[in-house]
């Protein structure tokens, strides 16, 4: 939860099950100790991806049916984007777990605009992609890096950084929003047509 761009408070929420089932919950408890009620809630900051496909849609469609019930809007933020927030350099490479040896990457600069696109790729196929000049990698698993790379390591926990990131952004309404996922699932990916 943010206020302009200051975080009031951070919650990591571990549930071995899923997080549909205690997110709302979560919120309830959230507000209650803030003193706080869905009401007060100007816009609603969310992760929009690239990620695990099941926590996206999970984090969208809470932030959507929110923001549909209480007439506001919503301001998707980039994972990557988000993991390069806590980088110091001018040019800031965050890379994001993305399963069979690949990683979500992107480059951008230090006011946080995209020099490179968020790809999906191996970390040596995303080394060819670089510009010129030094470039702070940033991690939340440094060993996503490699050949020695220094990787400058971000928290598991991203919803601080959303925020103060949504802070500076008016938002859409929540029916423009959709996720971006970077690369198919895997139900997409081995889907056949047996007719």
């Amino acid at each position: 939860m943010c206020e302009q761009r200051r975080v009031i408070e951070e919650v990591a929420i571990h549930s071995p099950d899923g997080f549909a089932h205690v997110v709302f919950q979560e919120l309830q408890e959230l507000l209650i100790r803030n003193g706080l009620r869905i009401a007060d809630i100007d816009r609603y900051a969310v992760a929009s991806g690239p990620g695990a496909f099941t926590g996206v849609r999970v984090g969208l469609a809470m932030a959507k049916g929110l923001a549909f019930a209480s007439g506001k809007k919503v301001v998707p933020v980039s994972i990557l984007q988000a993991v390069a927030s806590f980088g110091h350099g001018q040019l800031l490479a965050p890379l994001v777990e993305a399963r069979r040896e690949e990683i979500y990457a992107a480059v951008y600069d230090a006011n946080l605009q995209a020099v490179v696109p968020e790809v999906v790729s191996t970390f040596d196929q995303f080394l060819a992609m670089l510009p010129a000049g030094p470039i702070e990698f940033i991690a939340m698993d440094p060993a996503l890096a490699r050949d020695g790379q220094p990787v400058t390591a971000a928290p598991r926990t991203l919803a601080g950084a959303i925020g103060k990131i949504a802070a500076l952004k008016d938002g859409e309404l929540p029916e423009f929003i959709d996720a971006n996922y970077v690369r198919r699932s895997d139900a997409e990916l081995f889907w056949k047509d047996v007719r």
